[in-house]
């Protein structure tokens, strides 16, 4: 088999997979520009790809409790059969940088990381944007009141699709006390934390009256900082519902009509997991 043909035969493959996915969506509450079985094969051969997924390294930000990413250096350089060879080793948590939480993270007897159905993973996303109101108090909640004008200003509901939560937070990747709220570390850094999050009201109505695969933040957790209780993690987890915290680039995502894939680490037995989010852009009319 030629190249060429194992390209176009591994792209239809994914294709089909995607076509299922959306052909098994009912109700169809979809505007006339979101996503269908034909523009998802579109977005595959020519649309842009959008990483959303920041890099693993000595940088990156984990929950202050937790021991950050370690890259342990192993062999690099040329054998004495004359090929390169390098190989490192790596440690890490299941939660930082961006990452997934499987629903067992806060909730008994619910999904680890490798038994979270793939349809949950793939789907088109829908980004809340509350970017203003972050900016206004570091601390602030997304409400059911900002669900409810995404929806009224797009003409449809909150269903079968991956919810992604801009706060615009995310711009302070690079400078871990401004992205925490605090440059501590251990148990007392916990009580420092500042940083927006989904109200545990807005995550109770999006579990009771809508129907949704998946749901991000681009901040360190789908709670605000300075929670104690982490209730959206409880009742998001409590409905088996995978949460994507530390997600990158969000302002290059339109509000609907991009395809999301987040694949995390398969970690068996796992509450969590490094995740690699990308999204297939829908071609620009």
């Amino acid at each position: 088999m030629s190249f060429f043909n194992a390209r176009r035969g591994m792209s239809a493959l994914v294709l089909f997979f995607i076509c299922g996915l959306t052909e098994a969506q009912e109700p169809d509450t979809r505007s006339p520009g979101a996503p269908n079985a034909d523009s998802a094969g579109r977005w595959l051969t020519s649309g842009e790809i959008v990483d959303l997924t920041h890099s693993f390294d000595q940088d990156t930000i984990y929950w202050p409790t937790e021991t950050g990413f370690r890259l342990i250096r192993g062999k690099a350089g040329i054998t004495e059969k004359g090929y390169y060879y390098s190989a490192n080793r790596f440690a890490a948590a299941e939660h930082g940088g961006t990452h997934l939480d499987a629903p067992i993270h806060f909730f008994d007897a619910r999904n680890t990381v490798d038994q979270i159905p793939l349809e949950k993973l793939v789907g088109e996303a829908v980004v809340i944007d509350v970017t203003k109101s972050c900016a206004e108090s570091v601390d602030y909640q997304v409400d059911v009141a900002d669900l409810h004008r995404w929806e009224a200003t797009h003409d449809r509901q909150l269903v079968d699709v991956i919810v992604l939560l801009r706060t615009g937070h995310s711009r302070h990747w690079n400078d871990r006390e401004r992205y925490l709220g605090t440059d501590k570390v251990g148990p007392e850094a916990v009580a420092d934390l500042h940083f927006p999050g989904l109200a545990p009201a807005a995550a109770l109505w999006l579990v009771e009256h809508r129907s949704i695969k998946a749901i991000g933040i681009d901040t360190p957790s789908i709670d605000h900082g300075q929670s104690d209780r982490f209730q959206s993690h409880v009742t998001l987890c409590g409905h088996n519902l995978p949460v994507f915290e530390n997600v990158a680039s969000l302002q290059k995502l339109p509000t609907e009509g991009a395809l999301v894939v987040a694949l995390p680490m398969k970690i068996g037995g796992g509450s969590g997991a490094p995740l690699r989010i990308v999204a297939f852009m829908p071609l620009r009319r």
